[in-house]
């Protein structure tokens, strides 16, 4: 059949004599053409790259990404030991199934496989501009885009080579997340040692991998400066390749017991006292079967949600492990007792950031690992001098020492009026809800400024900001807006609610943490204020009243993105006109109980396997 024509307006050039508006020209779901720019290819990145397109037509999109290859942190780090501290199989996107992990606690090379293989599963290779890095981005009023200047680098005979150029966007998601801008540490002659100087983030040994690097170090005497993850995944991984190592760390840290490694062991059959964190061939087939990895997943996801009280101060959860960390600590440095004294914190349990560090406390029992507290007064040409007076000379220096987690990016960011977003967010970063900021239209961001977790599972809060992002950019195309942000309001109100609830948890101790910008005391800027479900439930729906928007058209008029009245299908004949009943579209409720008992049960089900895990495994299944 052929299309049919539909005028849009009656012979008087009005529709019932008496309004002046001329309706618009397009269906109702004649989505408008919108350019969709996304910042980083990292972990977040990736998955916007997904949902943004299963979830959008007629869009342009583009990830740019400063890096060679995809990956974010998972590509930038490449130092000795770099590994994931939560177990691999919740380590991975929700719609995934990736069960052949190699450990309970993936390496860092095997995770940056993973990103790269959903990539390319997903098809977004030919999105992804790599080596592209934004330098500058500027909120224009009058086109209602985002100019963006972007930096292109390439190699060839001359060495590398640059030029810039200038893209816009209709709507910009930054996934360049929070440790991604890594720094030296502050000490006095840093670049005056005239031995060899490493970042952890920046494990530069030129052209070789660092196992290679290290087949040379056997005679070299190692300094690893500072006591967070990366150091305490280096120290163990170098310590039988170098003749000396020395960790200097100015604090103490929670190192917790890889405990779940040992209830995992129990559930597919092994030793429920080991810590051999290996997955054999038989284990990583058992996982391959659908119904036990299902549950497995599921089980071991939701006794890691339940982990939230820890995070509360005095609570009982939080005395418990406190006591059960304390323990094993000491027993694991019952030879060098003086280093647990040093090091077994006064502060609660992830005050700092917790991480098992597998190997790390044997490590430093082992009589060519020394640990040092005493503060380091500066760097010397051939080694380190401490503020008692000592000095040991070192062949290799490794920075342990994080990254910028101020969260101002490294290039202009320019909102509405003029405003620099450093300037906006000084002297501390304000937003709504950790994924957008009043004046900075039609941008929102993951893993910004209070949108991490210290308790919980990241990645599902990752998923759920770029739903959240892509649900935004809906709106813009499907209502014809040509800009939402938040409300000034809604953003100070967000700040009183995070200034209200940080008070009561442990992350008001006095410890230094990127959570509190590398300081020991003041403002929490790392942390979403509650727990890892609490965030999922807070940004699943979008409170479309915190919001302003601005029209796209000319039309003083909020529903001329009703258009002519039709859909695409009936003015063209195409498609399938009763859409609203295919098995995509359909929702039928259940016939059997109301929701609200299953929701009941799954309660009482999950408080009372707050504590253990849940999976009672043997030989046959779960």
């Amino acid at each position: 059949m052929a299309p049919v024509a539909y005028d849009t307006e009656s012979p008087n050039g009005t529709t019932n004599g008496a309004s002046q508006l001329k309706l618009g020209d397009f269906s109702i779901d004649e989505d408008r053409p919108m350019r969709v720019v996304v910042i980083g290819a990292g972990y977040s990145g990736i998955m916007a790259g997904i949902r943004f397109r299963q979830k959008m037509n007629n869009i342009n999109l583009t990830i740019y990404e400063k890096n060679a290859g995809i990956g974010g942190t998972w590509y930038s780090n490449k130092y000795p030991g770099v590994a994931c501290d939560v177990p691999s199989h919740c380590y991975q996107m929700s719609f995934t199934k990736k069960t052949d992990w190699s450990s309970f606690y993936a390496p860092g090379p095997e995770i940056r496989q993973y990103i790269e293989d959903t990539a390319k599963e997903y098809k977004l290779t030919p999105y992804i501009k790599l080596r592209h890095e934004l330098t500058h981005a500027r909120w224009d009023d009058t086109s209602g885009k985002w100019i963006l200047r972007i930096r292109k680098t390439t190699s060839g005979t001359d060495g590398e080579q640059t030029e810039e150029f200038e893209d816009t966007a209709d709507f910009m998601f930054t996934a360049a997340g929070i440790l991604s801008r890594w720094k030296w540490p502050e000490i006095e002659g840093l670049k005056s040692f005239q031995g060899q100087l490493i970042h952890s983030a920046n494990f530069d040994v030129g052209e070789q991998t660092w196992q290679e690097a290290a087949k040379g170090w056997g005679e070299k005497r190692v300094a690893v400066i500072g006591i967070g993850s990366s150091a305490l995944q280096i120290i163990p991984a170098l310590e039988d390749k170098v003749a000396k190592i020395t960790n200097y760390g100015r604090g103490q840290t929670w190192l917790a017991p890889p405990f779940l490694g040992s209830r995992i062991a129990e559930c597919i059959g092994r030793d429920p006292a080991s810590e051999n964190l290996i997955f054999t061939e038989e284990e990583k087939e058992r996982f391959s079967e659908p119904e036990f990895f299902k549950r497995y997943r599921h089980d071991l996801e939701a006794e890691f949600q339940a982990l939230n009280p820890l995070q509360l101060r005095n609570s009982e959860l939080q005395k418990q492990y406190r006591a059960l960390f304390e323990k094993n600590m000491k027993e694991k440095l019952a030879n060098r007792p003086e280093i647990a004294e040093k090091l077994v914190p006064e502060f609660g349990v992830s005050c700092r950031r917790l991480t098992p560090g597998p190997g790390y406390l044997e490590a430093l029992c082992k009589d060519h690992v020394s640990f040092v507290s005493t503060q380091i007064k500066r760097i010397t040409s051939s080694g380190i001098e401490t503020v008692d007076g000592k000095h040991e000379e070192f062949d290799i220096i490794i920075c342990a020492t994080g990254y910028d987690t101020s969260c101002k990016f490294e290039y202009p960011m320019i909102g509405r009026g003029g405003v620099k977003l450093q300037d906006r967010w000084s002297p501390h970063p304000e937003t709504y809800l950790a994924l957008a900021v009043d004046g900075f239209p039609n941008w929102t961001f993951s893993l910004g400024p209070n949108g991490a977790i210290a308790v919980g599972l990241l990645l599902h809060i990752m998923e759920h900001q770029v739903l959240y992002a892509v649900k935004i950019a809906q709106k813009l195309q499907r209502e014809r807006y040509k800009s939402i942000e938040p409300k000034p309001e809604v953003v100070k109100a967000f700040d009183q609610y995070l200034e209200a609830y940080f008070p009561k948890t442990v992350f008001a101790d006095k410890c230094r943490s990127w959570y509190k910008n590398g300081n020991a005391e003041g403002r929490n800027t790392g942390l979403w204020p509650g727990s890892s479900v609490h965030a999922l439930r807070a940004i699943a729906h979008p409170r479309w009243e915190d919001f302003k928007y601005e029209l796209l058209d000319p039309v003083d008029n909020c529903f001329y993105w009703l258009g002519d009245g039709h859909t695409h299908g009936e003015k063209n004949m195409t498609g399938d006109l009763a859409w609203y009943l295919s098995d995509k579209e359909l929702d039928v409720p259940p016939s059997k109980r109301p929701s609200f008992l299953r929701m009941k049960q799954a309660s009482t089900h999950y408080r009372s396997s707050s504590i253990r895990l849940r999976c009672k495994c043997n030989r046959t299944g779960l």
